[in-house]
């Protein structure tokens, strides 16, 4: 069964819309149908938050909270949620929200075309109840930017909420909303609009029925890369499948001591879960790009887009992590490593995708990832380092080394690994490796770095790994 119809609740009503337009931006939707013009587009890539929304979704019973970037997000994603914008934030009566009162009782507004974004972002830490101390207000600030008031107002109206009673009308309406949610279909989505189609299968078999049919598709699902066609190519898409809506891939657990993670796992889950097994991989996840992104972005998505800036890939590099991937006819399983093939370009052929990833689990290892970029958060890498060893009796018995930014693809460096494998752990034999570096890699010069500076950076990270691991102690400016 299957319906041409999105579903999704906006001011306490189940709203319908058929046949919508897959490659309309949710943000378009909210300023020229609804008539919500608070909601602001900036830079149309997700990179300034004066765009942002948030997205009521029903998990273990409950409505969670999601700040999202509405300048790429398709309207045919709104389907099984709640759209909430800033102008909903008022209650019936004329008086603002405990957030906009915070905002205007501190001063956080100048010009105001960035603070609907910053209501809103502020908005989903405050419903979700988040302990709203000053690491988790900067953090669901990062992916708004602010170029008129600067940053201390905000952050002070945003520490003010400490002291508010969060109950609000979204908690007297919580009811009402969460049965509404419920009613909402569980069909397949398929749509067709003018020359454009978007499916969005509900299982993995249905997801392979519409490949079938449909064999040169475009797979969405955070869509912070591929949206971008549209918003800023100005260009089609005129076949879309969105992976979403299954959830066979959206888990995240342990089995044979390795991490099993769907493919369409939202980043923001994995931060969480890998805190307790791989410290450096939360603290580069919360760098990797905003709330906003971390919400939607995937791992899976990361690994497709094959991008040798991708932030999580010299890190599932380093773990020797392996990828089920679905075929036209069975599963298979590959290393990551063998997996990028030339800039933008895999082993996945027409018709194939990833169904999850296994990273081991490496109890008796030093992991240690850095990112190194020109501005601290939501920015993309010069270069992105991760190193994996095992050191037993100050011998190296076990080395993973791998770099992104360094090569038109994410990899390994494999003639330092083999020359510091079953080497003593010292200082003068990092010193001889780090000139490997050489060989293993051939960086371009662009906007971010040059050439040069890559491979000085890269070898003192080498270093700086060493002497972190020598010492047991952080060796950093952050």
């Amino acid at each position: 069964m299957s319906a041409n119809k999105v579903q999704f609740i906006y001011e306490n009503k189940l709203i319908e819309l058929e046949n919508p337009d897959p490659n309309q931006t949710i943000l378009n939707f909210i300023r020229e149908e609804l008539k919500k013009t608070g909601t602001k587009e900036g830079c149309a890539e997700g990179g300034c938050g004066a765009c942002t929304i948030v997205l009521g979704e029903l998990e273990n019973k409950k409505i969670k909270y999601k700040a999202i970037n509405s300048c790429i997000s398709f309207t045919p994603t709104l389907h099984g949620k709640q759209l909430i914008v800033v102008e909903n934030l008022v209650s019936k009566n004329g008086s603002y929200h405990p957030v906009q009162e915070a905002m205007a009782k501190y001063h956080a507004s100048q010009c105001g075309f960035c603070t609907p974004g910053f209501v809103m972002s502020i908005f989903a830490m405050y419903k979700n109840k988040n302990n709203k101390n000053e690491e988790n207000i900067k953090d669901a600030i990062s992916g708004n930017l602010c170029r008129c008031t600067g940053y201390r107002p905000i952050i002070d109206a945003a520490r003010s909420l400490k002291k508010k009673n969060s109950y609000d009308d979204f908690d007297r309406n919580n009811s009402k909303i969460i049965k509404l949610l419920k009613k909402i279909n569980n069909k397949n989505i398929i749509i067709k609009h003018k020359n454009k189609k978007y499916f969005a299968p509900k299982t993995v078999n249905e997801l392979k029925k519409i490949i079938q049919q449909n064999p040169n598709p475009n797979f969405l699902s955070g869509g912070t890369d591929l949206s971008l066609i549209v918003t800023k190519n100005r260009q089609e898409i005129k076949n879309i499948i969105y992976l979403n809506n299954i959830k066979e891939l959206n888990f995240i657990k342990i089995i044979n001591n390795e991490i099993n993670i769907g493919a369409t796992t939202p980043l923001i889950q994995v931060e969480q879960f890998i805190l307790k097994y791989y410290p450096d991989f939360n603290n580069i996840l919360r760098r990797y790009g905003s709330v906003q992104i971390r919400n939607v972005g995937t791992i899976g998505g990361n690994i497709a887009t094959a991008s040798p800036i991708g932030d999580t890939l010299p890190l599932l590099l380093s773990l020797n992590t392996r990828i089920l991937i679905q075929t036209k006819k069975r599963n298979k399983e590959i290393f990551l490593k063998d997996f990028f093939i030339g800039y933008r370009k895999t082993r996945l052929k027409t018709g194939e995708f990833i169904k999850s990833i296994k990273i081991p689990i490496y109890k008796n290892n030093k992991f240690k990832a850095y990112k190194i970029s020109k501005r601290f958060d939501d920015d993309i890498s010069s270069v992105c380092a991760s190193f994996n060893f095992r050191v037993k009796n100050q011998r190296i018995e076990d080395v993973f080394i791998a770099f992104g930014g360094m090569s038109e693809i994410p990899k390994r460096a494999i003639k330092c690994e083999k020359f510091l494998l079953n080497s003593k752990f010292s200082e003068d034999i990092f010193e001889k490796a780090k000139n490997l570096l050489k060989k293993d890699f051939n960086p371009i010069d662009d906007m971010r770095a040059s050439k040069q500076y890559r491979l000085e950076v890269a070898q003192n990270l080498l270093l700086k790994f060493f002497l972190e691991t020598k010492l047991n102690k952080l060796i950093r400016l952050s």
